[in-house]
């Protein structure tokens, strides 16, 4: 079994503030991590939920994935990020199934973690992102 857990869900928002301020407010849930990723375009919020995290999302930039994600389909749901032990293995494995893929290598993540997409078109309309620690 490639997929060890769930890291992350993904909800992408406009305001970051306000989305923040409604799950500390009605859930109680705090941020655990907060990071501006430059080369996504995108800054984030972590909320820690048992062992995994709520990923805020917003860009930081009008020409990030996530800023024409809100303009195509507005907020919600961007995508499911699953934890493994080797980033590698296991985006080779999606090409050897003849998964379309984002990254053709591993790449640098937030909190220092190694990342890698997978395509929703080949993955039943669901981003993936692939996440090792």
């Amino acid at each position: 079994m490639l997929l060890t857990e769930i890291d992350h869900v993904a909800i992408a928002v406009n305001d970051l503030e306000a989305a923040i301020a409604y799950y500390r407010d009605t859930f109680g849930a705090e941020v655990d991590h907060r990071e501006v990723v430059e080369s996504d375009g995108v800054e984030e919020a972590l909320l820690k939920v048992a062992d995994s995290y709520v990923q805020l999302l917003t860009p930081t930039r009008p020409d990030s994935p996530v800023a024409k994600f809100l303009e195509r389909r507005g907020e919600g749901l961007h995508h499911v990020g699953y934890r493994v032990d080797d980033c590698a293995a296991a985006l080779e494995a999606v090409k050897a199934q003849g998964g379309r893929v984002i990254d053709e290598q591993p790449r640098p993540g937030s909190r220092g973690t190694t990342v890698a997409f997978i395509h929703p078109k080949t993955a039943f309309g669901t981003l993936i992102e692939l996440v090792q620690e």
